[in-house]
């Protein structure tokens, strides 16, 4: 019995240490910018940034007409918007794919497996959540304002613009959702990136690979800046909720 149970903390004992150990060495290529995290890092952040961009450019717009325009199918339309928020990555990174493969109809850009298609792959993912999300947004403000915006004569096109401006500190948040959301996706980036070294290996392709091989420091020091970039969204997004309110009540 004390053999057996010798046996067991020995084989705690030693896989600590090799994480305590990898944590170490995790910390230490982050404090001197390890150039393989750095690459990492700075091709996550650029596809990222870029993806919300986009999506921000096509969502805002469309999630301010659905809410303040009125036509046939805009129940559909809303429903389906709300649907399109739990894309499958993985699918996503299928149909992508698939379109822009030799065979497909925008293979003759070339641009499958470069950041270009995960910069796409992402817009796809992300454009949805940011509409749905500001669409319920404005279209609370817009019950509010309705009648202050009508007599004053603004049409659908203004009442848009306006409310766009009017709520933008909860827009802010939205837009800093959907890059946490983008930063933390694997499952289409990988299917489209190919997670090539140096060329479209970004943190969350390069983590399940370096889990995979066991090599843990690389793993565990990107997952760190992965995890601190994401709570640092999540703080930046209460701040300026808060601030917002604060300041305008």
């Amino acid at each position: 019995m004390c053999y057996a149970l010798d046996y067991v903390l020995k084989s705690i004992t030693y896989p600590m240490n090799e994480i305590l150990a990898a944590v170490a060495e995790a910390g230490r290529m982050i404090a001197q910018f390890d150039a393989a995290v750095v690459d990492i890092v700075l091709l996550s952040l650029r596809v990222s940034l870029t993806a919300v961009l986009f999506a921000s450019l096509i969502g805002l717009p469309l999630g301010a007409v659905i809410a303040v325009g009125w036509f046939p199918g805009r129940r559909v339309s809303i429903v389906l918007l709300n649907a399109l928020m739990g894309l499958p990555p993985v699918v996503v990174g299928l149909f992508v794919y698939l379109m822009l493969s030799r065979a497909g109809p925008l293979g003759q850009f070339g641009i499958l497996f470069t950041p270009a298609a995960m910069i796409v792959a992402q817009t796809i993912l992300i454009a949805p959540i940011v509409a749905a999300l500001s669409r319920q947004v404005i279209e609370d403000a817009w019950q509010e304002y309705r009648e202050q915006l009508c007599s004053l004569g603004a049409g659908p096109a203004r009442s848009a613009l306006t409310l766009l401006w009017d709520t933008r500190f909860s827009l802010v948040t939205i837009v800093l959702a959907g890059f946490g959301r983008a930063a933390a996706e694997v499952g289409a980036v990988i299917i489209v990136g190919g997670n090539i070294d140096g060329v479209t290996r970004v943190m969350t392709t390069a983590i399940a690979l370096e889990t995979s091989k066991g090599d843990l420091p690389l793993a565990l020091g990107l997952g760190i800046i992965l995890i601190t970039l994401v709570l640092t969204l999540n703080a930046a997004a209460y701040w300026v909720k808060e601030s917002a309110q604060r300041r305008y009540g």
